[in-house]
């Protein structure tokens, strides 16, 4: 399971530097790189192997402000796919989880932020880490 993170910066598309961008595609997409490397070939020669991204759903509903992280999101999204096609004949699986806010203790102080996103999800309910380890159970399963 690769679940990478790290700081994600906030402005407008006019302003977020270049350097903003490229720092987070090295982030998003060269930690999946350097793992996968470390762990196919032994899969592959298993011929069996499950690799799990933790995505967010800032590649499919990207907030306003956050350019660099969506666009990054989104090539590790492209790579999972890419990976998922190439890897399949070897029998390992390559999927993504895609949460969207979970409330953990780092969010105890954007309430209005939560209670607003809240309002927004059509189950009526945050998602909790619970539900992200289950789902990853189950892909990780054979």
């Amino acid at each position: 399971m690769l679940n990478a993170t790290g700081p994600q910066p906030e402005a407008q598309v006019t302003e977020i530097a270049r350097a903003d961008h490229l720092a987070q595609l090295n982030f998003f997409v060269k930690s999946p790189v350097l793992l996968g490397r470390a762990v196919l070939p032994g899969m592959q020669a298993r011929r069996f192997g499950r690799l799990v991204h933790i995505d967010s759903e800032v590649a499919h509903r990207p907030p306003p402000g956050r350019s660099a992280s969506a666009t990054a999101k989104s090539a590790q999204v492209g790579l999972t796919y890419s990976w998922a096609r190439e890897l399949a004949p070897f029998g390992i699986t390559v999927n993504t989880v895609a949460p969207g806010f979970v409330p953990v203790e780092r969010h105890a102080d954007v309430r209005e932020i939560r209670d607003a996103y809240l309002a927004s999800v059509p189950a009526g309910r945050m998602g909790t880490p619970a539900d992200i380890a289950h789902a990853v159970s189950f892909l990780t399963s054979e």
